[in-house]
């Protein structure tokens, strides 16, 4: 019951839900699930490309032709890519940061994976980079910083999410049609940071 009152919005009370329903099902319950949770835990990686989740080393959507590979959507997390993936809006690449800077916490851009991010650029064949970080504090820091980091590469263009998305809202709970209408409707970020 410790072990399952650890998970993220599983507290004490559902925690003991949880184990009286394994305990009170067939044993094959509680075995299939330790199984397909060892299997998940072993078989997931991170794609050597743009950090997304995967049971390959390349993900699935980095590994799709179709998909436009002159774009690439920076996000925080994992969560975001699915987000995006929701909205059927986006056909490019992503590219996942594990995090944004945040001092309080102790993140700077070195536990991040920004300099992956820039290396890709840097490699080429990227025309537009799209920042899709929160609206927060840290997430506008962090979109600076990457802003700062690919001034650089003047023939690649750097957008961020039309403000659709509340100043303060995290990704992962922006509804669906506002997420997509965001995406759609994005601007320069230097726009933003001339005001």
């Amino acid at each position: 019951m410790t072990e399952l009152s650890r998970l993220p919005g599983v507290g004490r009370k559902t925690a003991l839900r949880l184990a009286l329903h394994i305990l009170r099902a067939d044993e094959g319950v509680g075995v299939a699930l330790g199984e397909s949770i060892i299997n998940m835990r072993r078989g997931i990686r991170y794609c050597s490309v743009c950090h997304n989740i995967s049971e390959t080393e390349i993900c699935p959507i980095c590994a799709d032709v179709r998909r436009d590979r002159s774009v690439v959507c920076v996000v925080e997390s994992v969560k975001d890519v699915m987000s995006f993936e929701n909205t059927g809006q986006f056909a490019g690449l992503y590219h996942v940061l594990g995090g944004i800077i945040s001092p309080m916490d102790g993140i700077g851009p070195d536990q991040l994976e920004i300099d992956s991010l820039v290396e890709r650029v840097a490699a080429g064949g990227i025309k537009e980079v799209i920042l899709a970080l929160s609206a927060t504090m840290e997430g506008e820091t962090t979109n600076f910083y990457i802003f700062r980091r690919l001034a650089e590469y003047s023939d690649v263009k750097i957008t961020q999410l039309a403000r659709g998305v509340s100043v303060g809202n995290e990704i992962e709970y922006t509804d669906e049609i506002t997420l997509g209408r965001s995406l759609l409707n994005r601007t320069l970020f230097s726009d933003s940071i001339r005001r």
